[in-house]
């Protein structure tokens, strides 16, 4: 009745989670993220074996024979006449597009959520099935916010997934498309710091793209280093502002002028995750 096109923990959560509906689940494709530590296929696919579900990787499934295709973290077109249900990282039409979260996560929400709706030619503009949401409190890093997700995410699949094995009518409604705004993709540019920002969006930048994802980056002396936690501080009266230069060292790291605000940084790596020993350094200055 269903395929399931899965990609990432999301995913992975899910299934582990709905082993009532799994006698109407015909089949599983699995897709691979390689930006990120771990993209849970194995995981997806030791759960198939375990339960005997029909699993196949991305671009090796065979011609869809399901009702519907649910995409849970799928980021690749699906040129098909099966009806396709998406769930999406955003309350649409919010977000549309690439990277919701992160992008949610970096203006600083005060909610984030998830929508369910029937996937169509434009992007993320389908009729909405269903739409969750939670309250979140900063710092928050993205490892965490995914959690949530999930579990916003599992709600809403068993909503849908109840209605089709009981038979029940898929009730939709539209978009408002006076409302909606877009997150475009990111590729290795955008991991870097942008220090003219305030001291907190550069926390939640940082935090936003964290593990599981490769981290914030930023340029010293010619090295592109990553920067994986920080710590907001008090900020002083600096007569000469310019950002992303070091202004104070302790021994809790290195203190780096922001456009507005102070941020610690205790510990740099390099692209290889060896440490960057900055004990002998200090007129440092962290760029684009």
């Amino acid at each position: 009745m269903i395929r399931i096109n899965t990609l990432g923990y999301k995913g992975y959560y899910v299934l582990l989670n709905i082993k009532q509906f799994y006698p109407i689940i015909d089949e599983v494709v699995i897709g691979k993220d390689v930006n990120v530590e771990n993209d849970y296929y194995d995981e997806v696919v030791n759960l198939c074996k375990s339960n005997n579900i029909r699993y196949y990787n991305r671009n090796e499934e065979p011609k869809c024979e399901s009702k519907y295709i649910i995409l849970i973290g799928w980021r690749w077109l699906m040129p098909t006449d099966t009806q396709l249900v998406v769930f999406h990282d955003s309350l649409l039409p919010r977000y549309r597009g690439f990277n919701p979260l992160v992008s949610a996560l970096i203006n600083g929400d005060e909610h984030i959520g998830v929508t369910c709706l029937f996937g169509e030619e434009g992007y993320d503009k389908g009729a909405i099935l269903g739409q969750e949401q939670v309250v979140v409190k900063y710092p928050l890093k993205i490892d965490q916010a995914i959690k949530l997700v999930s579990e916003l995410y599992l709600k809403l699949m068993i909503i849908f997934l109840s209605k089709i094995q009981d038979g029940k009518a898929i009730n939709s409604y539209n978009q408002d498309e006076s409302k909606a705004t877009y997150s475009l993709w990111r590729d290795e540019d955008d991991y870097f710091i942008n220090w003219s920002w305030d001291s907190m969006k550069i926390k939640r930048f940082i935090d936003s793209v964290s593990y599981p994802y490769t981290g914030a980056k930023t340029r010293v002396n010619g090295s592109i280093l990553k920067i994986l936690d920080s710590e907001i501080v008090e900020d002083v009266f600096i007569e000469n502002r310019m950002p992303g230069k070091v202004i104070f060292k302790d021994k809790r790291g290195l203190t780096i002028v922001c456009g507005k605000g102070l941020l610690l940084i205790k510990t740099l790596y390099r692209d290889d995750s060896t440490l960057f020993d900055y004990s002998t350094l200090f007129r440092l200055r962290f760029t684009l």
